[in-house]
């Protein structure tokens, strides 16, 4: 495709078992890019309001980014993306390791996928002399089984250089957040949030297999070369901690700037449990290897083992910053091999973990508030800094009883379901549990959790980058003051645009960290496609799809009253550098409307969508 891009997908109706192959304009990749972006476009399009997230005749979109599955330092991206039954809301969840760059070197950008199997299926894509080939097959003897076993049985039924993308049991149940894992035991990377492991589930479909042999081509080989050379060292050097430590060898630092979550965000410091959870005690004790994405020059991923002790046997991809703050801090368990063990758990049955620890805390809470009681738990009590608790929450989630059978509808159901006050410690927005990051500590998080196209994103906006030195100047250069309410809706929305960009061309949002990754954004896009393209247009294409995607959620049902946080992270803080701050959100959602050019109801003006060409 030299200086231009033309890109194709699959439309497969699963009801029918009809597969087309369906060709992507290059006005409109030029438009919204690939990946979440053009998935964004599609479903606007063929928008239905009246179908639920898991009716078959609702759709899932799969798409890779324009870069995934090249050289371009972390393509490795591909987003998930529909309507969410956990919030009822656009939903976008993103995955790296390498089924994104498998699915492109069999020749696809992506799926959509409609309609209903007649029984449980999946879809094995490969490439042929002929083109792409998408092969439903029966996924018998493999339907019930664990993401990891049932990893395992797929490369054995294909071929043992693919890769897959499987649910787990909890998917195959319909749980609202269960999530998606590619990598099997050894690389389990997750596209977790939103439930589309559910949708999924839903649609009987197991798996998507994918293998290939075709490399992608360029517009200009040796211009992306030569960017991707001068790239990678400068990356690989300001990651070095990421590559060390992973994400956990912040979790002190983040502890220290009151902005990890303690307690179901109730607690203020929690400094002995934060190093004892730390990627440091993580390289000292467990990790065997370090484990690479597609194309990653960072390698934060830890393959590790616990050999001796009560959970000896544990041997995975280690738990992540999030998932040790959701089953570890948030619940008062400063236990790192217990918390890995958890881990391990959400990986095989395929749950997002966040949503997981929110809803546990949720729990201790309600229990503690005499709400759950001991006959729900199997007579276990829920209290806080309790292995034994986690793990029986976890249990009943999967199994969806006692407790479990509301706790696993989300915080916010389960709220709805015991009342008694138990709102005021259901932490989401728009249903969908907050990421570990507080705007109590970081005020624009504050205006990006409440706009944030999913709900309680921080990966829609990570606000609180420059705090840590890591942001790029280039994109927002503001002096930046993360106690002000003063700038902060401003900076909520240049890193949203920013962040944006990043599902849609496949790449990780580790490495967008990094400002010389941004300054070189237009050299790789133009050596890749061809096309004459700048920072200016990039900031245009990030504002029209934060835009579409608020538009969708508007038909969806979304108003200005759903642009809000919960009363507990409006709360101050006890103790820590974050104590008794508390950001205006009344005033950020004020400025953030105006800069938006949205009017006091939430919704995009007719002149910026003019200005938008949406």
């Amino acid at each position: 495709m030299p200086h231009s891009y033309a890109g194709q997908y699959l439309r497969i109706d699963l009801t029918t078992g009809e597969i087309q192959i369906q060709p992507i304009a290059e006005a409109d990749v030029r438009e919204v890019l690939l990946g979440s972006g053009y998935a964004a476009k599609l479903y606007a399009e063929e928008l239905d309001p009246t179908l639920d997230p898991l009716d078959p005749r609702a759709a899932l979109y799969i798409f890779n980014g324009l870069l995934t599955g090249t050289y371009a330092p972390t393509g490795c991206r591909s987003s998930w993306c529909g309507r969410s039954p956990l919030t009822g809301i656009w939903n976008e969840a993103n995955v790296g390791g390498h089924i994104g760059a498998e699915l492109r070197a069999a020749g696809v950008d992506g799926l959509v996928l409609t309609g209903q199997a007649p029984h449980p299926v999946y879809i094995y894509v490969h490439d042929s002399a002929e083109g792409p080939v998408a092969e439903i097959r029966d996924a018998a003897g493999i339907w019930g089984l664990d993401t990891f076993d049932a990893y395992d049985a797929l490369l054995a039924q294909t071929d043992a250089k693919a890769r897959a993308a499987v649910i787990g049991p909890a998917g195959e149940a319909l749980m609202p957040f269960a999530a998606i894992l590619q990598g099997g035991r050894e690389h389990s990377r997750a596209a977790a949030r939103g439930g589309m492991g559910a949708v999924l589930g839903s649609k009987r479909v197991k798996a998507l297999v994918a293998r290939g042999t075709q490399k992608p081509e360029y517009a200009d080989a040796g211009a992306f070369r030569a960017t991707v050379k001068e790239l990678t060292p400068i990356i690989k050097g300001q990651q070095i901690g990421a590559s060390r430590y992973g994400t956990t060898g912040g979790m002190t630092g983040t502890e220290l700037r009151g902005d990890l979550p303690i307690h179901n965000w109730a607690g203020g410091s929690f400094i002995e449990g934060a190093h004892a959870l730390s990627g440091q005690v993580l390289r000292e004790k467990y990790v065997i290897k370090d484990t690479f994405c597609h194309a990653c020059p960072i390698g934060c991923g830890k393959l590790i083992e616990i050999k001796v002790g009560p959970h000896a046997g544990v041997r995975g991809e280690a738990a992540e910053y999030e998932t040790v703050a959701a089953l570890g801090s948030m619940l008062d368990i400063d236990d790192l091999e217990a918390v890995n063990r958890a881990n391990e758990i959400c990986n095989r049955m395929g749950i997002d973990t966040i949503s997981a620890g929110s809803s546990a805390a949720f729990a201790f809470e309600a229990f503690e508030a005499g709400l759950i009681s001991l006959e729900e738990t199997d007579g276990v009590p829920l209290v806080w800094g309790s292995v034994e608790a986690l793990f029986k929450v976890l249990e009943l989630l999967l199994e969806q009883r006692g407790a479990g059978a509301y706790l696993a509808r989300g915080v916010r159901a389960a709220a709805a379901y015991l009342g008694n006050g138990s709102e005021a410690y259901a932490v989401h927005v728009k249903g969908l549990e907050i990421a570990y990051h507080d705007p109590r500590a970081f005020f624009s998080m504050a205006a990006n959790y409440a706009t944030a196209n999913r709900g309680g994103c921080h990966l829609e906006g990570l606000t609180y980058w420059p705090m840590y030195g890591i942001a790029p100047d280039a994109w927002y250069t503001t002096p930046y003051d993360r106690f002000a309410d003063d700038g902060a809706a401003a900076h909520a929305i240049a890193f949203q645009d920013y962040m944006g960009l990043y599902n849609p061309l496949g790449l990780c949002k580790f490495a967008g960290k990094v400002g010389a990754l941004y300054e070189h954004l237009p050299a790789l896009i133009q050596a890749a496609t061809g096309w004459d393209i700048d920072t200016a247009e990039l900031r245009l294409i990030g504002e029209r799809l934060f835009n579409l995607k608020r538009l969708i959620n508007l038909r969806l049902g979304i108003t200005a009253a759903d642009d809000t946080l919960p009363k507990r992270l409006l709360s101050p803080r006890p103790s820590g550098e974050a104590a008794g701050k508390v950001p205006d959100l009344a005033r950020q959602l004020r400025d953030y409307y105006a800069l938006r050019g949205w009017d006091a109801e939430g919704r995009p003006s007719t002149a910026k969508l003019a200005e938008l060409g949406l």
